[in-house]
């Protein structure tokens, strides 16, 4: 079994990198950008569509604000991408907000933080793959309906892509990301000249009309209208997620790190905002419109839309108003922005593994997270995001307008916690520094800060008072439990520790203690070769008594067992075990502990035979009785058992097909 998955695990990841190969996996700049900023920047394929659809429950002309609110989600992103950029500087180990909240603000904080960038990644992945199966469906109309069976293939093919390694990962992911930046500003650039010079044809949805939700007849006025102006900015500020990625992936930078780190932070702002600004006017510019239910919101000359419309989203009516449909750039847009929406979720496989491993390291989750496999990527972490991004995308459907609403909670709360643990490291720092142009530089740094802690605290009230009925509670309660489950593992971890430290006590003394006398014991079915090597075992080791025990299970067999172990004179004696409800382990069980009451200062050695089998369904049809038993004793105190392999025919061949890989 075990040559079997080794042989398909080589195809699919790769062969294993030795750890001086760990520099290998360093990233540059050029790299680094589309590695850690794709999710950012495929934000603008589905935080406009969030936002015109949020507008729209007011009617068309709510739809007219939608650049304002572009403009406003914008200097949020330009605001903590500068704030990030101290971050990175301050902190450049990698623990990124984590690390920030619990060195200035406590483990509680940290905990938090922590908690919710878990919940966030993997919302990333689920609501960037829903996305990008909805622009698929797009360029492939029949698809219509497979988007959850989409969305999980991506998922299956970015983990794959991952467990080969961050670099290759990344190298693979470059193309398409340049493709998709220039196809979108190209698109921006071209659909503005069209426009001043008034040959910008309009959308295919400008001429809908819009039914207004009800208490919305009015538009935008009074306090509904407000709520839901402050509720579209809460969706648009989807695009602020993936930032925090950098913070969290400093250590994979090629050197100097941090300066590296906050050079490609920049271009991620800068590029990120100009890309949404970018699409915004311009579907303002053509009309576009978006309806959470088409069939009830949309009319045509006062008629619904025919039953089987599919509505488009934003980019793809904006290629067509640009392009036109069927022409080459029209597809080479839809399909760049449908692959970075793939590859959005890239930035989530390098968050979340690293941040999985500082987590293990400081014991708060299972230390498996904590280690590199194969190829040095934290592989482990990568199989646990796609597995539970998997069940998110089949929950929902892919269904991207239920899962928006659970995103961006997370994000945040990490965003404001950080901006505060960074004020309070500032502040400490003022306290020591002494050197004028250091407290200006450090002065600077807190004031850039404080801006952006206001900003993002601002922004997660928003979020919470907009998006809490919507779903961002489900988020909110993941992030408790994650909270919850983590303290868990980090108490289990500090218990065991406490209760196996040697420090010399009275207890200490009596598990170093030698035994008083050793008895071996091994349960057997029927007398054959692997019942030989285990009893050879055992007068091997010398023990101051040897049993062999036999359940009687079948009485046919057990006089069986009887008449062998005479005619073969085996100087062990044979003690046969009754059971009348034909149970073997039990009668077993029994045996032991008898022998441990008598004698509670005894070693009870339990020789095993097993079979050592080469294909994967045999391990099915032997040594089931074994782990039971195994399984049972490794809960006896004073009992310890030896496993005695019996190497079959299949597994040599399996060991000789080892060798050969």
């Amino acid at each position: 079994m075990l040559t079997f998955f080794n042989a398909i695990k080589r195809i699919l990841v790769g062969k294993p990198f030795r750890n001086d190969r760990l520099g290998h996996t360093l990233l540059p700049k050029r790299i680094a950008l589309p590695v850690f900023a794709s999710d950012a920047l495929s934000s603008v394929a589905y935080a406009p569509d969030e936002i015109l659809l949020t507008l729209a429950l007011a009617g068309v002309g709510a739809v007219t604000i939608s650049p304002w609110v572009g403009l406003a989600v914008a200097v949020v992103m330009l605001t903590v991408v500068a704030s990030y950029r101290q971050n990175v500087h301050a902190y450049p180990s990698g623990g990124g907000d984590y690390e920030i909240a619990t060195e200035n603000l406590g483990k509680p904080a940290g905990l938090t933080v922590a908690s919710a960038l878990l919940v966030d990644y993997v919302l990333t992945v689920a609501v960037s793959m829903s996305s990008a199966s909805n622009y698929l469906v797009t360029a492939v109309p029949a698809l219509h309906g497979q988007q959850a069976v989409l969305a999980a293939l991506g998922v299956v093919l970015l983990v794959l892509g991952n467990l080969r390694g961050i670099r290759e990962a990344g190298t693979a992911f470059a193309v398409p990301t340049y493709v998709f930046m220039a196809s979108i500003l190209g698109m921006s650039a071209v659909g503005i000249i069209q426009s001043a010079f008034g040959v910008l044809r309009p959308a295919e949805s400008a001429g809908f009309q819009i039914v207004p939700e009800a208490g919305l007849d009015q538009g935008l006025t009074g306090l509904a209208g407000a709520f839901l102006i402050l509720r579209a900015f809460s969706s648009g500020a989807a695009a602020l997620t993936g930032v925090e990625a950098i913070s969290n992936g400093v250590p994979t930078f090629k050197r100097p790190k941090s300066k590296n780190a906050a050079t490609t932070l920049l271009l991620l702002g800068v590029v990120a905002v100009s890309m949404l600004g970018g699409i915004l006017y311009l579907a303002s510019a053509t009309k576009v419109h978006m309806a959470q239910d088409p069939s009830t919101q949309f009319r045509v000359n006062g008629a619904p839309l025919p039953a089987d419309y599919v509505q488009h989203p934003v980019i793809s009516q904006l290629a067509e108003a640009v392009f036109s449909g069927g022409t080459i750039p029209f597809y080479i847009v839809v399909a760049a922005t449908g692959v970075i929406l793939v590859l959005a979720s890239n930035t989530a496989f390098n968050g979340f593994p690293v941040l999985a491993s500082i987590l293990a390291r400081d014991g708060y989750l299972p230390r498996q997270l904590r280690t590199r496999g194969d190829r040095l990527a934290y592989s482990n972490g990568v199989l646990a995001l796609g597995a539970v991004a998997l069940v998110l995308i089949v929950a929902f459907n892919a269904d991207v307008t239920r899962l928006i609403q659970l995103y961006i909670v997370g994000v945040f709360v990490s965003f404001t916690a950080s901006q505060l643990g960074m004020i309070r490291h500032w502040g400490r720092a003022l306290r020591v520094t002494r050197d004028g142009q250091e407290r200006r530089r450090i002065l600077r740094s807190r004031a850039i800060n404080t801006i952006g802690l206001t900003m993002t605290a601002t922004v997660l009230v928003i979020v919470l008072v907009t998006k809490f009925v919507h779903g961002a509670w489900i988020a909110l309660l993941a992030m408790a439990v994650i909270y919850a489950i983590m303290w868990s593992i980090h108490a289990h971890y500090v218990n065991v520790a406490r209760e196996l430290t040697v420090d010399g006590s009275h207890a200490d003394r009596s598990v170093r203690a030698l035994p008083s006398r050793v008895h071996a014991v091994i349960p057997i079915g029927h007398v054959r070769k692997p019942v030989l090597r285990a009893l050879a075992f055992a007068r091997a080791s010398r023990p101051s008594t040897i049993s062999a025990v036999v359940v009687d299970v079948d009485p046919e067999e057990t006089r069986q067992t009887l008449v062998d172990w005479d005619r073969l004179r085996i100087p062990v004696p044979l003690t046969v075990l009754a059971s009348p409800y034909r149970d073997t382990t039990s009668p077993v069980l029994r045996y032991i502990k008898n022998l441990r009451r008598d004698s509670p200062r005894d070693l009870i050695v339990v020789y095993i035979p097993e079979y050592v089998v080469g294909k994967w369904w045999e391990q099915l049809v032997h040594n089931q009785t074994a782990l039971r038993i195994k399984t049972r004793l490794h809960f006896e105190p004073g009992v310890v058992v030896a496993s005695v392999p019996w190497q079959l025919a299949s597994s040599e061949e399996a060991a000789r097909y080892q060798e050969m890989l």
